[in-house]
């Protein structure tokens, strides 16, 4: 991805930990266990949904697309991240950089999107169940998914087309593990107020009506769940959406907490926000990837199951 750059910063300096090299070690291994989890997990979960025919069913097309998203995103920054904890100065050139904006930025935009297509799968499987083959046939879980893909990739171009069209004149330091383009913005020697806006769109489209889509939808699902009369059948109905319910609870929450945290006050306890930020910022883009293979796994008899039946092939093939 070659990128037009007027600027004169040819590259730039990741900051990550240098400041603090005691802990680059710790989190090193640390991070780099998470994401084999997340490989391994989230490539588990896209194998079992291919290959047992019982899991060829619309949420389970979804959760194999989330895997592959999850995947696809960490893969996009947290090898960078690694690196980073290796190289005393890491640098990163300016085309470089646009890229893995690009790419980070169009999976956060999908797994927003995707999350709130799973939760009207969910409610069409709860509230109209015997419409649900017909609503979610084929030829609309499918196009459902591309149209994931396709508004964050647009979104993406978007916000990354406007970040590197900025003149980038001096201070080439990125307080950061990768290119979070909040901080790259930030060294831009020109007014930035037309990116702020354009990404405050792009966070009431994408972050905002997903939220008050699956809210919504969540409402008429527990509705109806409450109007079933046995216990048992509530139940059942409510083991339908609890893991995506969760997975929506810890992705959505983590947002929150990144964003809605008071600022400090006093330059040394900026010192420490700052990296405190850039943790939270970190494991936020390593914690929801790395859980979501094991909450579907855990709270899915469908997944238990499948998962059993390829352990046994593999073990004992016929």
């Amino acid at each position: 991805m070659e990128v037009a750059n007027q600027s004169t910063v040819a590259e730039f300096v990741l900051l990550g930990l240098s400041d603090q090299p005691e802990l680059e070690k710790t989190f090193f291994v640390l991070i780099l266990l998470m994401y084999l989890v997340i490989l391994l997990g989230n490539g588990v979960l896209i194998l079992v949904t291919i290959s047992d025919p019982h899991l060829h069913t619309p949420m389970y097309f979804f959760l194999g697309n989330l895997s592959f998203l999850d995947i696809c995103y960490t893969t996009s920054s947290i090898p960078l991240v690694l690196d980073g904890f290796l190289t005393p100065r890491k640098t990163i050139s300016f085309s470089a950089c646009a890229l893995q904006m690009f790419l980070s930025f169009a999976m956060g935009a999908t797994e927003c999107v995707l999350l709130g297509m799973m939760a009207f799968d969910r409610y069409v499987a709860i509230c109209n169940p015997l419409r649900y083959p017909v609503v979610m046939s084929k030829t609309a879980y499918v196009p459902m998914a591309v149209s994931s893909w396709l508004a964050g990739g647009v979104n993406s171009v978007v916000q990354i087309s406007l970040a590197v069209q900025l003149p980038f004149c001096g201070d080439n330091v990125i307080n950061h593990f990768t290119c979070e383009i909040l901080a790259v913005l930030k060294l831009a020697c020109a007014d930035i107020s037309i990116n702020v806006v354009s990404m405050g769109v792009a966070n009431v489209i994408f972050l905002g009506v997903p939220v008050l889509f699956i809210f919504v939808s969540y409402i008429f699902i527990l509705t109806t769940i409450l109007r079933i009369p046995s216990t048992e059948g509530q139940r059942k109905a409510f083991s339908t959406c609890s893991s995506h319910l969760t997975v929506v609870v810890i992705f959505y929450g983590t947002i929150l907490l990144m964003y809605a945290k008071p600022k400090a006050k006093d330059p040394l306890g900026e010192d420490k926000q700052d990296v405190s930020d850039k943790l939270i910022s970190l494991f936020y883009g390593v914690l929801t990837p790395m859980l979501n293979p094991i909450i579907y796994s855990l709270r899915n008899k469908d997944v238990k199951v499948a998962m059993k039946n390829l352990a046994s092939q593999k073990c004992f093939p016929r």
